[in-house]
């Protein structure tokens, strides 16, 4: 049996035209009638920041830094820290936020270290440390009268 040979017929296609009208169409369609909103980026809107003082505000002049016989740390009767901390971490956030003030002030921050007389130097020592971290470079030292 012989096999018969169907003859190719064209090939179907796919009119572009009418479908490119369609997308500009709709295209067109979602343009106008779309919402321009102010994207986020766009909103205008202040931080706050730095305020620069014109007239010096009355704060302390100075913080006394008291380090007892223990090692206990205490700024205006308020304890910070750990004796056996090896860092005194709060004592240096403390320290950062008066230089910060006295700065925004335009003041000098000044420090007074008030060991005991048990206070071994090691104390000292960490608390001049966190004076430095702050960026305090004012550190005077009291002294009792009773040497």
């Amino acid at each position: 049996m012989a096999r018969l040979k169907k003859k190719p017929g064209p090939k179907p296609t796919i009119p572009i035209a009418p479908m490119i009208d369609v997308v500009f169409l709709l295209l067109m369609y979602y343009l106008v009638t779309s919402t321009l909103d102010k994207q986020e980026a766009d909103i205008s809107f202040q931080l706050p920041g730095v305020v620069e003082q014109s007239e010096p505000v009355d704060m302390p002049d100075e913080q006394i830094i008291e380090i007892d016989d223990a090692g206990q740390v205490v700024v205006n009767e308020y304890a910070y820290d750990s004796p056996t901390s090896s860092r005194f971490m709060e004592l240096t956030g403390m320290l950062t936020r008066f230089k910060e003030a006295s700065n925004a002030n335009k003041v000098e921050a000044l420090v007074t270290i008030a060991p005991g007389e048990g206070t071994t130097h090691q104390m000292i020592i960490k608390v001049m440390d966190a004076c430095s971290t702050a960026g305090i470079e004012g550190v005077n030292f009291a002294v009792s009268d009773d040497y």
